[in-house]
């Protein structure tokens, strides 16, 4: 994979807030067209999770959910909702570390993340009378990601990437940079192991997670809180390593230095 000379980003204004039902395929193609766009040959679409789950509808009203008593306890120790804490329980294979308002969970899907990715923010409170509702991962990331870019490849004509991107934290570093949960069309993972550097050493180690550098460099434009920009289109980008889903980015137990 050659590095591009440049790249250009675009900021989807004006995309409603999703709905459960809603298609999301239609709103992207509307998003693309009332900018000013047309996707041509090579474009990646880079989505935040929660429009995605909101339309596969993933929602959770809080007041339908009874705490277990492993549920109250984790609650106590770092201070939330026991309600939540539960969703977090029963969307996670393993509890990583708890410290305040915050439970580090290896979702089911495999992902080591913040409250195994359930949140509250940037959505409706719903219509619950027992204190909101939380929205969920998507059930298959890499799959609506492929959907969506059929969709979208057939409404167009052309051959795009997709790229479902949410906000993690990094062992050692503070902040959330955006990440790729799911993504179609596009190497997520490429090995340059055995390739060589500068001086003719042979890299032993290198993975690039090409995945994830898009949809952080997207998140430069989405924004993690009012900024109300949930796609982003990247053009300019080529690739020659084989495209892998998103799942190829996750490491496995037995290779985590930090469980």
């Amino acid at each position: 994979m050659s590095a591009p000379a440049s790249v250009s980003f675009f900021a989807l204004r004006g995309v409603p807030l999703v709905e459960p039902g809603d298609d999301l395929a239609g709103i992207l193609l509307d998003a693309l067209r009332d900018n000013g766009l047309d996707l041509v040959e090579g474009d990646i679409l880079v989505l935040a999770q929660k429009i995605v789950s909101k339309a596969e509808g993933l929602y959770v009203e809080l007041d339908t959910v009874e705490p277990s008593e492993r549920a109250l306890e984790l609650a106590k120790k770092v201070g939330k909702d026991p309600r939540h804490v539960e969703v977090v329980l029963s969307e996670s294979d393993e509890i990583v570390k708890v410290g305040p308002h915050v439970i580090v969970a290896a979702h089911r899907l495999g992902f080591v993340m913040a409250n195994a990715g359930i949140d509250e923010s940037n959505i409706s409170h719903g219509d619950g009378d027992g204190g909101g509702r939380v929205l969920l991962l998507p059930r298959d990331p890499d799959g609506s990601a492929a959907e969506l870019k059929r969709r979208l490849e057939e409404a167009s004509g052309v051959t795009i990437g997709v790229v479902i991107n949410d906000s993690f934290g990094r062992p050692w570093r503070n902040g959330v940079v955006g990440v790729a949960l799911g993504a179609a069309g596009v190497p997520s993972l490429v090995d340059r192991i055995g390739s060589q550097d500068l001086f003719g050493r042979k890299l032993k180690v290198t993975e690039i997670a090409v995945a994830d550098e898009l949809a952080s460099a997207a998140s430069l434009l989405m924004g993690q809180a009012d900024e109300g920009v949930p796609v982003v289109l990247i053009r300019g980008v080529r690739f020659t390593a084989p495209e892998n889903p998103a799942k190829s980015l996750i490491r496995s137990r037995e290779r985590d230095m930090f469980r």
